[in-house]
């Protein structure tokens, strides 16, 4: 067992949920600001920031302020203010999404420590060494991982390591999500997730229905709790466990706070944590959709996504067995009390879009034989709309809030640290007392007098600890005293009780100091540099008005792609196919017709996985790169000599999330030759990218299904078989055509890949013929098409179109007929529209 304790990180929305923290046994807070932050909604405002690094600070608790939301160009000017006044504030750290803010905050505040946030998608060894070259300290690994892969990770690098062990899971890789961007102009990459995941979904396959029963949540997952693994996330040398809710209130940080503060503490000790069951169910309580350690203990698909409901379902209490008049008999498993609130589960029989009956038991009878019989507050249920088999849920239980009182309301410290004392007390010198803090904090007390020897009963260590414990209202207990008495000495009680107080003052003075990195303004300077650079850079030389590449995800649609590319120059053919096997003819055969082929990367790739990876580098082609760790073992490899790349390009894709020119700038200075700008980006910010960017270094995705989650979770093993994973599911993503249909009518197709991992599509094509003519005028020469679930037909007719619109056959509206008539559910514009709200803003700006 490691020497060091992991840090236990707790979430806050605001004032109330940090004292919960604090007051718990957190050692770190996160919490953010009103902006620049993954939860909009909850934060507090650049002023209070001091204040609140004071509070945390004087309880020995680390502050991190998330800053981990994707930063458009025109916000880089008011980025660097805000990270100036965080610096100002003293916070212990910046947690991090956006590859261009890192080098900022490095370039404008180099001592401030950054966290390389969950949305960076890390979950390989080379994905954190990545992170740590643009001078992140510590990264939060994605919540997809298993033990095993996490040790693999941690004994493969030598950054800080952070995991989350308790909370709500999404669906998708944080990062990688694009479902509220796609359906809603609000994207989770800019901290305002619509949480479609948590919608509920029909399952069609092969083009019909089928029939799931009550499971018709199809991508909502349960909640993670990891307090079983918290040993073996230490003896894999985690630097620090993280709790999710920041939407949480402050109830719920308190006691998963509680929880895994005892979990780490016994576990240091080396003494089992077993939670006993009422713990348990206080866990389940405060806030779950059901509990489980999910993918950290290995994939289990069948356990992930149980499909039943989508939010907060408590406790299991029992079935309703008889519903009556004015209550209800339930068979209970939990003893249900006045005051509980229950709901009613009726995903047996009801509609999703149909309420739950639910209310706070009024009344409770015993009628024997484990039966129960409850009545409500007038009007308050629908008994009709109550069925016998009908699971019975208790969503809060009043007893909980009632015990979390005296941690919630209490106006004096309830969870205090250790302070350890040194004592020098010899007869003719003066009284000399030394007290430390755990995180080195040091204060010292000299008495004025010199101390006379004992005339009866000496000074004794019971009298010390006795009168320097006396530490109630402080937030300190007291840990050890050293004193080695010589002779017998003399010190007034009145002395002690003064040093004390001395002492506790003036390590609260030091703990409170506000430590202010070094900070400058540099982004001025930065942006000139980064415009003169594209002035300077080396063009392409390319007369047309648009150099098209294809993205086919199986072979009758590379089939229709090289029909196409016979007659018509095209740039390339992208294979993003499902099998790896097939890669290799695939990319022989497009080379035999003389065309040019490219292979998209996964954009997630796992410790375990590098035959993946070597597929990939044996093919002799050039690679869509999707995931920075991916392209940092390249170069690792490059530069050791264990891979030349020819003359094969590198071309990073939307997952690397480039929404700034910062960003932009670092991926081409890492090597790739083309860089394809985030679906974050609307058509307009697209253009304005190439004001400081080389355009003819720019992909831009010009027709595509938007990939709105990418998910570990598997919809195909889930649904479509009895299996956990791969290794036993049968494989139906090989024989089935699968989609889930929305509320609205529109199936998404979904796709898994070669890491057998998901990707459900928007059903409506994006595309936006307007935006074409804006693109080509800004320079921009290449322009991707990306096909999902088209035929061999609608792969040919919306290639000849874009073709057609290049060579001036046809113009946008011509092109934008084509495309709606030959999509399988029309087209949209997505996320390139751009709203009138936006081009104020820019314009302000």
């Amino acid at each position: 067992m490691p020497s060091t304790a992991p840090e236990l990180m707790s979430p806050a929305g605001y004032w109330p949920e940090l004292k919960a923290a604090v007051e718990s046994g957190a050692d770190a807070v996160y919490f953010g600001l009103n902006h620049f932050s993954a939860r909009a909604k909850v934060g507090f405002t650049l002023d209070e920031l001091p204040e609140v690094m004071k509070m945390l600070h004087g309880r020995q608790v680390k502050g991190f302020v998330t800053f981990n939301t994707l930063v458009f160009d025109h916000e880089l000017a008011q980025a660097e203010e805000a990270i100036m006044a965080i610096a100002g504030s003293g916070v212990d750290a910046v947690i991090v999404q956006d590859v261009g803010i890192c080098q900022l905050i490095r370039s404008i505040a180099p001592d401030l420590e950054i966290h390389g946030s969950t949305q960076m998608s890390v979950t390989s060894a080379e994905g954190a060494e990545f992170a740590k070259s643009l001078g992140c300290s510590r990264i939060v690994l994605g919540r997809e991982l298993s033990l095993d892969e996490i040790r693999k990770i941690s004994q493969s690098t030598d950054i800080e390591l952070e995991v989350f062990v308790h909370g709500a899971l999404c669906v998708s890789y944080s990062g990688q999500c694009f479902s509220s961007e796609a359906w809603g102009g609000r994207s989770a990459n800019r901290g305002k997730c619509a949480q479609a995941c948590r919608l509920s979904y029909d399952l069609i396959v092969d083009g019909r229905p089928r029939d799931l029963g009550p499971y018709r949540y199809l991508l909502s997952p349960g909640d993670l709790c990891t307090v079983d693994q918290i040993p073996d996330l230490i003896q894999a040398g985690i630097a620090c466990v993280k709790i999710e809710g920041r939407y949480k209130d402050a109830s719920y940080v308190a006691l998963t706070t509680r929880a895994y503060r005892r979990a780490i503490d016994l576990a240091m000790k080396g003494i089992p944590n077993e939670l006993n069951s009422d713990e348990r169910r206080d866990l389940e309580q405060i806030y779950s959709r059901g509990l489980g350690a999910h993918f950290m203990s290995g994939t289990n698909h069948q356990k992930v996504v149980r499909g039943r409901a989508p939010r907060h379902r408590g406790v299991q209490m029992g079935v309703v067995c008889e519903v009556r008049k004015y209550s209800v008999v339930v068979r209970f498993d939990n003893l249900i009390k006045r005051g509980d609130g229950l709901v009613f589960d009726s995903a047996d029989w009801k509609s999703p879009d149909e309420p739950e009956e639910g209310g706070n038991v009024y009344e409770v009878r015993q009628l024997g034989h484990g039966q129960l019989e409850l009545e409500f507050g007038k009007g308050e249920i629908e008994f009709q709309q109550i069925r016998i088999g009908d699971l019975v849920w208790r969503t809060k239980d009043p007893s909980l809030q009632r015990g979390l009182k005296t941690i919630l309301r209490s106006e004096k410290p309830v969870f205090t640290r250790p302070v350890s004392f040194q004592v020098f007390a010899e007869p003719g010198q003066p009284l000399q007392l030394e007290a430390s803090t755990a995180n080195g904090c040091r204060a010292q007390f000299v008495g004025d007098e010199p101390l006379q020897p004992a005339k009866k009963r000496g000074l004794e260590l019971d009298t010390l600890n006795e009168k320097l414990g006396r530490l109630g209202g402080t937030p300190f207990h007291i840990q050890t005293v050293l004193w080695s008495p010589q002779k017998p000495v003399f010190v007034p009680a009145s002395l002690l009780n003064m040093a004390r107080r001395q002492l506790i003052n003036d390590l609260m003075v030091q703990l409170e100091a506000v430590k202010r990195p070094v900070a400058q303004r540099r982004f001025d300077e930065i942006r000139t540099k980064l415009v003169q650079k594209s002035v300077e850079s080396i063009r392409e030389s390319s007369a047309d008005l648009g150099v098209l590449h294809l993205l086919v995800r199986n072979p009758s649609q590379l089939d229709a792609a090289l029909a196409v590319a016979t007659n018509r120059p095209i740039g390339s053919i992208t294979l993003d196919y499902l099998e790896l096997k097939g890669l290799r003819l695939a990319v022989k055969k497009i080379k035999q017709q003389g065309q040019h082929p490219r292979v998209a990367a996964p954009r997630i790739l796992k410790p375990g996985e590098e035959n993946i990876v070597r597929a990939l580098l044996s093919l002799d082609c050039d690679l869509l790169i999707r995931s920075s760790g991916f392209l940092f073992d390249l170069k690792r490899r490059i530069s050791l000599g264990k891979l030349e790349l020819g003359d094969r390009k590198l071309i990073g894709d939307f997952s690397l999330n480039i929404a700034n020119l910062m960003t932009a700038w670092k991926y081409r200075d890492e090597g790739l030759s083309r860089i394809t700008p985030t679906y974050d980006l609307n058509s307009q910010q697209i253009s304005e990218l190439c004001e400081a960017f080389p355009s003819d270094r720019m992909e831009a995705i010009a027709y595509s299904h938007l990939p709105v989650f990418h998910t570990e979770h598997c919809v195909f093993c889930r649904f479509l078989s009895d299996g956990t994973d791969y290794t036993n599911c049968g494989h139906p993503c090989e024989k089935h055509q699968v989609s889930v249909r929305d509320s609205q009518g529109r199936p998404h197709p979904v796709m898994a890949d070669s890491g057998c991992r998901n990707t459900v599509f928007g059903a409506q094509a994006q595309t936006d013929p307007r935006s074409l003519e804006k693109w080509i005028n800004c320079g921009i020469r290449h322009f991707r098409v990306e096909f999902v679930h088209q035929s061999e037909s609608q792969v040919k007719e919306i290639s000849t179109a874009f073709l057609n619109y290049f060579d001036q056959q046809i113009d946008t509206s011509g092109l934008a007929t084509v495309l709606s008539a030959s999509s399988p559910e029309q087209t949209t514009e997505g996320s390139l529209f751009v709203p009138r709200k936006f081009q104020q803003l820019v314009q302000l700006s």
